[in-house]
């Protein structure tokens, strides 16, 4: 928790210690939140923004930090789905997934209801959602090229607006100061969807 709190104080400490490492490690962190299922959890967007902060104050290369993202969010999405489709393939029970909760998969489907194939865009921006989105959408049968398409233009959305987000902001002095605070703040806004549909769904229940 401290390490999730103190972000942007870990990652620049990580960059002082390992260097060009540290694109391993962002490129990790974006595929396996957005490639394995049962790790919904990870802090993608604060990453992205932390990430594209640190960028502007000359740490990170902007280019290939964007690049190496791009491809992990790509990659991801895509594992996801095959992910979902092996598990339709062989019909296999989707609430023994460990980690997952049944009501993640309801919701995330629901969401699929409301917005269509675009979901796999919008799902970049709503955690758990956006991990759950692909497998879902491979259990509904979408079709891979279709999926491809969605898969590209979310990736390039999400990591372009996050990351110049934080590239841009980040040379602010009262961000650059009040960094911690506004990571916090972009981890607020990201779960509010996530909180006003549970609490819709307690209304309704």
């Amino acid at each position: 928790m401290a390490w999730f709190i103190h972000l942007d104080a870990h990652l620049a400490q990580l960059i002082d210690q390992h260097g060009d490492w540290v694109y391993l490690i962002l490129f990790l962190v974006i595929f396996i939140e957005t490639g394995v299922v049962v790790m919904p959890f990870l802090p993608g967007d604060s990453l992205l923004f932390i990430a594209g902060a640190l960028a502007a104050k000359g740490l990170l290369d902007p280019i290939t930090l964007c690049v190496l993202l791009f491809i992990a969010a790509v990659a991801g999405d895509a594992l996801n789905f095959s992910i979902g489709a092996w598990f339709k393939s062989r019909a296999l029970d989707t609430s023994r997934i460990p980690f997952v909760k049944q009501e993640h998969l309801v919701h995330t489907q629901k969401f699929f209801d409301k917005h269509g194939g675009k979901t796999i865009i919008l799902a970049r921006f709503v955690p758990i959602v956006r991990t759950l989105a692909p497998f879902v959408a491979a259990l509904g049968s979408m079709p891979r090229k279709l999926f491809l398409a969605y898969n590209v233009s979310g990736a390039f959305l999400w990591i372009g607006s996050l990351v110049s987000a934080g590239y841009l902001f980040g040379n602010i002095p009262w961000i650059s100061k009040n960094l911690t605070a506004v990571v916090m703040g972009i981890v607020v806004l990201s779960i509010l969807p996530a909180i006003a549909g549970w609490l819709r769904a307690r209304a309704t229940a």
